[in-house]
């Protein structure tokens, strides 16, 4: 009879936290690529700013805008940036690509306040910008923290980039809450219910325009004066604009050891970040790798940035005009014959809510990136529900190059869910799995994340694109 303690060892999963398995040099590995990426989620705070910031790191790296490029072969670099606010990226592979791709997609889009088309009003010699919020946010969370505005405003002949509330000397703005000597009724209401979506009126003045003439909404005149004066711009101007507003806290690290990153946008910019890294180190690869870094995920993948629209496939016809030459069915070819890896970020256990995890089947800070077969809600509604042989593929490949990775849903069955742009490229025909980072508070002003995750994350998608 085999010994139990041998037999347990033998049979059992083990869960490893995985700081204990790095040495020195590792770990320093890992902290100095959080401080990069720590860098980059502070400046880079919208889709666009992220866009020109990566591009800039692919620029750097060699890769060529494939608008310029006539001819591609094997070992070329490539992007494409579509209307600023998403990108691909691509190292072409020795492989035809009617075999099929290595894609690994992640989206730049973040729980965020958008200005409405009339925003700016007066109410009690305060000046306040209207807001319509973008993704699923607590709405609680974004009133009494600093925010900064970003964003592009067009006018009738030129583009302006707004960027006010991120440097030392810029002001800031806030939404003012109700103070808790005055919040008797609000303290009654359902958490959701305390702060209503027409609440998050931003502050953004209070002087009025000095003037002798009887005039009304003095505030709001000299706020658009001031707009007037710095960008030229007038009221009507920001029918066609994009304005957002964010959470003007930098990214920092978190605890005394400095394990974890706490920032805004890691959903999903970590990443983001860390599947584009990674393709810089795809040289010659067999398959072409590919990194798709999709907007408008956070409210369903929809419009002509989002992973629905067709100018990801306008892409891939780009890539097989400019190797194999194309010809009708070789797009759904190649696309039936690729593996994606689904890149965005999971829930990761939070001892404070433990009644709402099944523990045995959730993602661990710090024990790696996470490997989840099948997303949705409840009865695996809206999921992309991943083949067992590409999930053992990766199993395999993660194994072999001494990945840590863990295998999770998010919460109990019914109590909530989520879903990914997963579902998306399956209905290509491609093999997807979901494959991301872990985080705490998730969808809030300030998520948290482990940098060895980040790094491991980092590390797990570069053996994806070489195949290895």
């Amino acid at each position: 009879m085999e010994n139990a303690k041998e037999l347990k060892e033998k049979l059992f999963r083990k869960k490893t936290n995985g700081w204990e398995t790095l040495n020195k040099e590792e770990k320093k590995k890992a902290y100095d690529f959080s401080e990069k990426f720590m860098y980059f989620i502070n400046s880079a705070k919208t889709e666009r700013e992220c866009v020109k910031s990566l591009t800039n790191i692919l620029e750097q790296n060699g890769f060529k805008n494939i608008e310029t490029v006539d001819n591609l072969k094997a070992g070329d670099k490539i992007y494409y940036i579509n209307r600023e606010k998403n990108i691909y990226a691509a190292v072409i592979g020795s492989d035809d690509l009617t075999n099929g791709l290595n894609i690994i997609g992640a989206h730049i889009d973040s729980p965020r306040l958008d200005l409405k088309p009339n925003p700016l009003y007066e109410s009690e010699e305060l000046a306040l910008f209207k807001t319509h919020y973008y993704g699923g946010i607590k709405k609680y969370q974004w009133v009494n923290i600093p925010l900064s505005m970003h964003g592009v405003i067009i006018t009738k002949d030129k583009k302006i980039e707004i960027n006010i509330g991120e440097n030392e000397d810029d002001p800031i703005f806030t939404i003012a809450d109700l103070l808790p000597h005055l919040s008797s009724e609000q303290s009654k209401k359902k958490l959701n219910d305390a702060i209503a979506g027409e609440d998050l009126n931003i502050l953004v003045g209070s002087i009025p325009y000095k003037t002798d003439e009887e005039v009304t909404e003095k505030v709001k005149l000299n706020i658009l004066n001031l707009l007037n004066e710095k960008y030229g711009i007038v009221e009507k101007d920001f029918v066609s604009s994009e304005i957002e507003f964010v959470p003007a806290m930098k990214a920092k690290s978190l605890g005394f050891d400095k394990s974890l990153v706490a920032g805004y946008g890691q959903d999903d910019r970590v990443c983001a970040y860390t599947s584009l890294k990674a393709l810089l180190n795809a040289n010659n690869p067999k398959r072409t790798a590919i990194c798709l870094l999709a907007d408008k995920e956070e409210i369903g993948s929809m419009g002509n940035t989002g992973m629905s629209s067709r100018v990801f496939e306008y892409f891939i016809n780009e890539l097989l005009d400019k190797t194999v030459g194309n010809k009708p069915g070789l797009l759904d070819a190649c696309l039936k014959s690729s593996k994606v890896l689904s890149a965005d970020v999971t829930a990761g256990y939070n001892p404070n809510f433990s009644s709402i995890y099944e523990k045995n089947n959730e993602s661990y800070i710090g024990h790696g990136i996470s490997v989840i077969k099948y997303t949705g809600s409840a009865s695996k509604g809206g999921a992309s529900d991943a083949n067992a042989e590409f999930v053992g593929y990766i199993r395999n490949l993660f194994e072999k190059n001494n990945i840590a990775y863990q295998n999770s849903e998010m919460g109990k069955i019914g109590v909530g869910g989520g879903g990914t742009i997963a579902y998306i490229l399956a209905d290509r025909g491609a093999e997807v799995l979901d494959c991301g980072i872990p985080v705490l508070s998730m969808h809030s002003p300030y998520e948290i994340t482990s940098k060895f995750d980040i790094y491991n994350a980092y590390k797990a998608y570069e053996f994806f694109y070489k195949g290895e």
